[in-house]
């Protein structure tokens, strides 16, 4: 087994004009960062322009021959810019094939939340990539003959170099999404298939540049996350010089002790890109460095600004429209503490498009807010920034009870120094520590009508008492209750209902009764409906029941404690 070590890189120190090195830069995770200006507000963010900005300067040094481009998923789905371009303006080419070849791409990788753009999108990026002569790769993406749905490498000349680049997306769709979405094509593990064909397609071409990229987070090498295989494949490549990961939003750079092969990700949103040089002497690779490197906001590049400007002008007209009032503010934060208007938001929608008795929903959206006043359809993607359609399933008394012990085991802690599952690990941008979330935030579920506490005094597992339903008839665990949740929690994501609540993968699709349009439009249509929301409006505790953290006397100053630290 290769050792590994962790690298934390932030400049970009290896930039050379020398011919004999080779530059490879990655993106991942973009998320419709399309453009450098915000629609709403003065704040400039980094973007896809900001990357063109650096990759042009790299192109300058060390020859545009010398510099490889490949983005590693998640490209078409996360803001107002790509929502806009899937769904809306429908009657033109996509702008993300636009951009990725005004700005050079040689890859794309396919991204487990283009597959959740549905059909129409990715299939029609696909093609217009194809058109630009960009391969959108991925390679475990089977139709049932056993045929490929997308390509699986792309040969390359750079430079007079043999470059193949592999890709594949993550593992887990199947397990995450609607059959809808992926129908036509099934994936499979990407252990021990990317060892396989590596070394397969790496004996059939004999490449001097072999790059694998695939869109599954680095995980930590021990085969025990399904979506995050990334040193899990790092650990028995052979002959790979790069290998690229993504999805989990964390940048990283890690070598192989023998130094003949580097991991990179470069994080998501344009905050970083990866960056390799391989560094060449009679035509042989004879060293390799890796880095992430931070992406400058400010420096974009001025030309792709004006040449997308009628795009991006027409975004900010589509995301400015007025949707309503808000009497009070949303704090996506409050969400960890407890009981709060922006989840109260979200379960009130749900229940009310669904008819369900009860509801499931964790906050989105890290650390959103959202102003009391005019509220904007680019608050939208504050409120709830992703594509999730709203299901209905039959769950048991009894398997709700285990599905929120199984959310609060991963959200707190009995208390000792704290009361959140929180952790000061590196911040892999800079190095230093920082307080976080041990476990995705997006799995903290808590749930609407029924009435419940979450003693953290107590051993995981025995936290939580569901005392009744919302309008105070008795909770029954053997009897059934209609449950409105997302897609994602619906199709098995977060293993709220696997390993939760206890339901075999193969038996969820039994328990769907219903399925409803995007959570996102239902919750834009709610506000379209009343015109002003106030908290009596989303705060019914006759119908979304009450839940708490006891004992509140111990918790309440832990948990301010811990946000402080976390926020």
């Amino acid at each position: 087994m290769k050792k590994i070590v962790f690298v934390f890189l932030l400049q970009a120190a290896f930039i050379s004009a020398s011919a004999q090195d080779f530059h490879i830069v990655t993106t991942g995770d973009v998320h419709g960062a399309y453009f450098n200006r915000p629609y709403v507000g003065g704040k400039y963010v980094p973007s896809l322009m900001s990357v063109k900005h650096y990759v042009d300067s790299l192109r300058a040094v060390a020859g545009p021959e010398n510099v490889l481009l490949l983005d590693a998923g998640d490209c078409l789905q996360g803001n107002n810019a790509s929502y806009y371009f899937n769904y809306v303006a429908t009657d033109r080419p996509h702008i993300y094939p636009r951009l990725a070849a005004y700005m050079g791409y040689d890859v794309c990788t396919v991204g487990n939340h283009d597959i959740e753009a549905g059909h129409a999108v990715y299939d029609r990026v696909n093609a217009e990539l194809a058109e630009a002569g960009i391969p959108f790769l991925a390679g475990n993406a089977f139709r049932e003959d056993g045929s490929l749905y997308f390509q699986e490498y792309a040969l390359l000349d750079k430079g007079g170099r043999k470059v193949l680049v592999l890709g594949y997306n993550n593992a887990n769709i199947d397990n995450w999404l609607s059959e809808d979405l992926w129908s036509g094509m099934h994936h499979v593990s990407l252990v021990p298939l990317v060892r396989k064909r590596a070394e397969v397609l790496r004996k059939q071409f004999k490449p001097d540049v072999l790059v694998v990229v695939v869109h599954s987070g680095t995980g930590r090498g021990d085969g025990s996350s399904y979506e995050s295989q990334g040193l899990d494949i790092f650990k028995f490549l052979k002959g790979v010089d790069v290998l690229v990961t993504a999805h989990d939003h964390v940048p990283a750079c890690i070598y192989a002790r023998n130094g003949k092969s580097w991991l990179v990700n470069g994080g998501a949103r344009c905050g970083n890109v990866g960056h390799v040089v391989l560094h060449f002497e009679d035509g042989k690779i004879t060293s390799r460095r890796g880095e992430y490197v931070r992406m400058d906001k400010m420096a974009v590049d001025e030309r792709m600004v004006q040449e997308f400007d009628p795009e991006f002008q027409e975004v900010k007209a589509f995301t400015v429209q007025p949707v309503g009032r808000l009497d009070l503010p949303l704090e996506t934060r409050d969400a960890y503490a407890g009981m709060n208007p922006y989840i109260d938001l979200i379960h009130t929608v749900q229940l009310e498009a669904s008819g369900a008795q009860v509801s499931l929903a964790a906050p989105l959206t890290y650390n959103g807010h959202v102003k009391s006043g005019e509220l904007l359809f680019n608050d939208m993607f504050t409120i709830y920034p992703f594509e999730n359609q709203l299901y209905t399933l039959k769950l048991k008394g009894s398997e709700i009870k285990k599905l929120l012990e199984f959310s609060y085991s991963r959200w707190v802690l009995t208390p000792g120094r704290h009361v959140l599952y929180i952790d000061d690990a590196p911040d892999p941008r800079t190095g230093a520590r920082r307080w976080s979330f041990v476990n995705r935030s997006y799995n903290f579920d808590s749930a609407a009508g029924i009435n419940y506490t979450v003693d953290v005094s107590k051993p995981a597992g025995e936290r939580v008492n569901i005392s009744s339903l919302a309008d105070g008839s008795p909770f029954d665990e053997s009897a059934e209750y209609l449950v409105a949740m997302t897609s994602y929690r619906a199709n098995g994501g977060g293993d709220m209902l696997t390993s939760g609540a206890g339901i075999p993968h193969n038996h969820i699709s039994d328990r769907i009764v219903a399925r409803y349009p995007e959570i996102r439009e239902l919750i834009y249509q709610f506000i379209k409906s009343h015109g002003s929301v106030d908290e009596s409006l989303i705060s019914n505790r006759e119908v979304l029941g009450n839940w708490k953290f006891v004992p509140e006397n111990l918790v309440a100053p832990m948990m301010e404690q811990d946000l402080q630290l976390v926020f």
